[in-house]
């Protein structure tokens, strides 16, 4: 194995077990668990999130966001319908005792602590304010809830709890104003948002793709081998097809220490989480992206430069590369520099999405799994970690390790890079609906060997696996993006619905057709050997000649 392959297969396996950190599909969530906040009468309002646009003097300003509390009136959905309302800053600060302000149908900003949530809004009511702000002591957003013991809150205007640096923010502006008046509405989301339909459409389409080049890969070193033999009928050949130098077969051992490699990494990632981590997370995830894009590439146009691409010249370190490879080298290389300096801009999800599509493909050209049965063991453990590092990680961290990894939340960024994600077009949040990584490989590697079992099998579409693994795995993720909305955009571990559509079908395909046995251990159709073939070909024709 030359140096240029080893370092591939390193960073490749390196990319794999981070991309499987995200493996989920998330939206924004709010901290404190719904469980712990049973609705009861006067405290039955469902957490919603809330614009909070400010006015200073007369002109628009900053827009924050909240979450209204269980009790109080529900707010309204229409910014048409909001009225402007001065803001007041609360004396005392705490609203934990009748304000000293005057109020007429102003909303009151307080801050949290000292007195409970439906106290302050109690007095807020009595003082004449028309809604009530309440600002938290942490970055993040709190779900205000009632207590226990109060049956009988009688609390008719709206309560909103907002971020730490919203109320500096909001302080800065009373200070050094005269006038500062806010709206509250909370529009409400469109069930479906296009983003889901093409971030469906691109992880479907990245499979289909890797699939079809992995098969056509798989049958022209087929055809090479038969070629080769045809050459040399006196030499016993090497089972393992010509041209499979530059692939990785995964085996059952390291697909069940892969997902533990994988866990390592991902307590590593949430224990470290910071801004000079994600930035060495950028920096891996552009020298994959440029491996990706520049295999990719090469791939394609080879086609029109053949001779460029068959013509080499060894390169210090990196071995033995085409012309071809060192022409297109550059340009991924630019174009993922440009990506990682402009990553914060708005449009800069298109460039991720282009070297994270490129990578995928790439990792599952290089990486097979041989057989059903490593397939089996590989999807199984990966549906195992999900569910555990999204839901049952919260009993022992507090929290869903798998989702703050994946938001970034202790960074200072957006995220980690290793997803596909689109900016939600429709929603009046705005926001992105993201997939990670691990939600299109590890599927993929199955769906990729389906096919390259169809081709060798020369089965037709319609008799082989491959259209049924690919239509289990689409409805796979369709399942997951309804449970999405019906959580309320709480993130969801993809491969919980992911893997029993598509196994499921793998499984009980092959048990109907009686193709079972040879997917599970061989994970190739059984073949008659060329070499014997071609040596009675040769005695037949020996035998007609003598007569």
């Amino acid at each position: 194995m030359d140096l240029q392959f080893f370092c591939r297969v390193f960073l490749i396996t390196a990319l794999i077990s981070l991309v499987c950190q995200v493996c989920s599909v998330t939206a924004g969530d709010i901290v404190h668990d719904d469980d712990l906040a049973p609705k009861k009468p006067g405290c039955e309002n469902d957490f919603v999130l809330v614009k909070v646009q400010t006015w200073v003097d007369g002109i628009e300003d900053a827009e924050f966001v909240g979450v209204g509390a269980r009790f109080g009136t529900t707010i309204v959905s229409k910014e048409k319908n909001a009225n402007q309302r001065r803001l007041i800053l609360s004396d005392p600060r705490d609203c934990c005792s009748a304000p000293k302000n005057k109020l007429a149908n102003d909303v009151i900003m307080v801050d949290r602590g000292h007195c409970k949530f439906t106290t302050k809004a109690n007095y807020a009511q009595a003082a004449h304010a028309s809604a009530i702000l309440i600002i938290n002591n942490q970055k993040e957003l709190y779900k205000m809830v009632c207590e226990p013991d109060e049956t009988d809150l009688d609390i008719h205007i709206p309560a909103v709890m907002l971020p730490q640096d919203a109320g500096t923010s909001l302080e800065k502006m009373l200070i050094s104003n005269s006038s500062v008046s806010v709206q509250l509405y909370s529009p409400t989301r469109p069930l479906v948002d296009i983003a889901e339909v093409f971030l469906w459409l691109m992880a479907v389409g990245t499979i289909l793709c890797a699939s079809y080049w992995s098969a056509w890969s798989a049958r022209e070193a087929a055809i090479e081998q038969d070629k080769l033999l045809k050459d040399a009928l006196d030499e016993i050949p090497d089972t393992r097809p010509v041209g499979s130098g530059g692939i990785v077969d995964i085996n059952t051992t390291s697909a069940i220490l892969f997902v533990v490699v994988a866990s390592c990494f991902l307590v590593m990632l949430y224990k470290l989480m910071s801004y000079w981590f994600v930035e060495l997370l950028v920096v891996l995830f552009c020298i994959g992206g440029v491996e990706g894009l520049q295999t990719c590439s090469v791939a394609l146009l080879s086609r029109w430069f053949k001779r460029a691409g068959k013509s080499y010249i060894k390169v210090p370190f990196f071995g033995t590369l085409s012309y071809l490879t060192l022409a297109v080298s550059p340009f991924c290389i630019a174009f993922a520099v440009v990506w990682a300096v402009y990553r914060n801009v708005s449009f800069a999800w298109i460039g991720q999405d282009i070297l994270g599509i490129a990578l995928i493909i790439t990792v599952l050209q290089i990486v097979h799994v041989p057989n059903l049965k490593v397939g089996t063991v590989l999807l199984s453990c990966a549906f195992l970690y999900d569910i555990f590092w999204v839901f049952v990680s919260k009993k022992l961290f507090h929290e869903s390790v798998m989702i703050v990894v994946a938001r970034g939340d202790r960074s200072g960024e957006d995220g980690i890079p290793m997803l596909l994600k689109i900016p939600r077009m429709f929603d009046p949040w705005g926001g992105y609906s993201i997939i990670g990584f691990g939600d299109i490989l590890l599927p993929g590697l199955l769906i990729t060997f389906s096919l390259r079992y169809d081709w060798l099998a020369n089965k037709t579409l319609r008799a082989g696996y491959f259209l049924w693994a690919m239509i289990a795995y689409g409805l796979g993720l369709l399942i997951t993006y309804v449970a999405l909305n019906l959580m309320d955009g709480h993130g969801q571990p993809a491969l919980l619905y992911i893997v029993p559509f598509t196994l499921g079908t793998f499984l009980t395909l092959g048990k109907k057709r009686g193709d079972l046995r040879v997917l599970w251990t061989r994970g190739e159709p059984e073949r008659p050997c060329p070499h014997f073939r071609l040596e009675h070909q040769h005695h037949e024709e020996l035998d007609d000649n003598d007569h």
